[in-house]
């Protein structure tokens, strides 16, 4: 399959694929990177679109860079990017993952997103926060105080980051298909649940799989749902 390491308004980048008059814009999760939109397109390249995958801050190779994964820097990017595939392309879907299907969501919230698949999205970014507070047993006032905490699970609190996603909601309206796992421990099952009916996304549920899709059985499982999206779609052209 063709791939060609590109820079999107200076971003990292990778195309895949036989020129076509649609593209994919594929947003990996944390600790991801742009060469996981390869397994994608295996999938939807047949399909007679490209995909895209950019690096997000802090992944990939821009590992070492001096950007943060922090949204108001990854948004705006992500912004560009979309208005740079718009010269290209004629239309673009996104397949985005965890936390890089929030940053999508917030970026592209006004624009013509064609459709979107979404693999273990974060999609109310405030209610994590607040549950990770709980588990650290830190109130809102040791946050605003101290501005920063870090927690024995590996993450830093931040009063600032709390703020900016109070002031910057997510509403969603490109039609969406999304693959929940049934342990997923960030998003809680009501939570999403929630969300696909306010969005009027359809919604897939692995009961034993995992935030992370990783095993040999999650993986499986997320190939066959991508591939039954794409199946549905040649058929629904035929």
């Amino acid at each position: 399959m063709k791939m060609e390491q590109v820079r999107i308004a200076g971003i990292p980048a990778l195309v895949i694929g036989e020129p076509a008059e649609n593209a994919w814009l594929f947003v990996h999760g944390k600790m991801g990177c742009k060469e996981e939109a390869a397994a994608f397109a295996e999938i939807a390249c047949p399909a007679g679109v490209q995909v895209v995958g950019v690096d997000l801050p802090e992944h990939g190779s821009r590992k070492d860079g001096s950007e943060k994964l922090l949204p108001w820097t990854a948004v705006p990017e992500l912004q560009t990017v979309y208005q740079c595939m718009r010269s290209r392309w004629r239309r673009i879907s996104l397949r985005a993952t965890s936390i890089g299907a929030w940053l999508s969501m917030l970026a592209l919230q006004e624009q013509a997103v064609e459709r979107a698949l979404f693999v273990s999205p974060v999609v109310d970014m405030e209610h994590l926060i607040t549950n990770m507070m709980a588990w650290a047993g830190v109130t809102e006032e040791d946050l605003r105080q101290k501005g920063e905490i870090a927690t024995g699970f590996g993450e830093t609190l931040s009063w600032e980051y709390l703020c900016w996603v109070r002031r910057h909601p997510v509403s969603w309206h490109a039609p969406t298909e999304i693959l929940y796992a049934g342990q997923d421990n960030l998003t809680a099952r009501a939570v999403m649940e929630s969300f696909a009916a306010g969005t009027g996304s359809g919604l897939t549920v692995m009961e034993n799989g995992e935030h992370w899709f990783h095993t040999e059985e999650q993986l499986g499982f997320l190939r066959a749902w991508e591939s039954g999206f794409f199946a549905e779609e040649t058929a629904l052209r035929l």
